[in-house]
């Protein structure tokens, strides 16, 4: 069984890695992925695009035919007509999904943040109200102030111990300080590594 420790730790990296990347571009990248399974790819799209515009040909072909005059020609015509047809009903119908599940993307938004919320801070709560009684560390009582164990046992856990709620505060202040520091380490290093042509002018005077 996954120690509560490792949960709240990964809850609160989960909900920094959210508030970095941002909501939106969250819903944008599980958008993109389902669209992949659920929507037809680019390539249907525009074989589709492609046999609509060889059915119109063939029927404006057709039409200026007589039937009666050039049969052979007109019955040809209208086999490879009717194939090109066949054809693109199949793929208009994943067109047509594709344009009725894109209609559908408020509410695939909504179904996301509630998700996105219950495997977050709904996690982090339901962790910190059903465990507010499991200490995370144990330490022997009466090593510290009688005050720092009160604010480390915070709310209803025992002296001498950790609470979820000051181990997930905890959690959350250390995993932004480094994140903090990544940024500014990596800004600084790609500053460094691209650097400005800058020429030296003389200045008449």
């Amino acid at each position: 069984m996954v120690s509560l420790l490792l949960v709240v730790f990964l809850v609160q990296i989960s909900i920094y890695a959210i508030n970095v990347i941002g909501k939106v571009a969250v819903n944008d990248l599980l958008w993109s992925y389902s669209a992949r399974l659920l929507l037809p790819s680019s390539k249907d799209a525009r074989e589709a695009s492609k046999l609509k515009a060889e059915v119109l040909r063939q029927k404006k072909e057709m039409a200026a035919i007589s039937a009666q005059d050039d049969f052979a020609r007109w019955a040809k015509l209208r086999r490879e007509h009717d194939k090109a047809q066949a054809v693109y009903d199949a793929k208009g119908e994943f067109v047509g999904i594709a344009a009725a599940l894109q209609s559908h993307r408020s509410s695939f938004d909504t179904m996301a943040n509630i998700a996105r919320w219950l495997l977050t801070t709904g996690m982090q709560s339901f962790l910190q109200f059903w465990h507010s009684k499991s200490p995370i560390f144990l330490y022997p009582k009466g090593w510290l102030p009688w005050p720092v164990e009160w604010i480390l046992a915070f709310p209803r856990c025992q002296y001498g111990a950790v609470s979820i709620n000051i181990w997930s505060m905890v959690c959350g202040t250390v995993i932004a300080l480094v994140g903090t520091m990544v940024s500014e380490m990596v800004g600084c290093i790609l500053a460094q590594t691209v650097k400005p042509d800058v020429t030296s002018e003389k200045v008449k005077i």
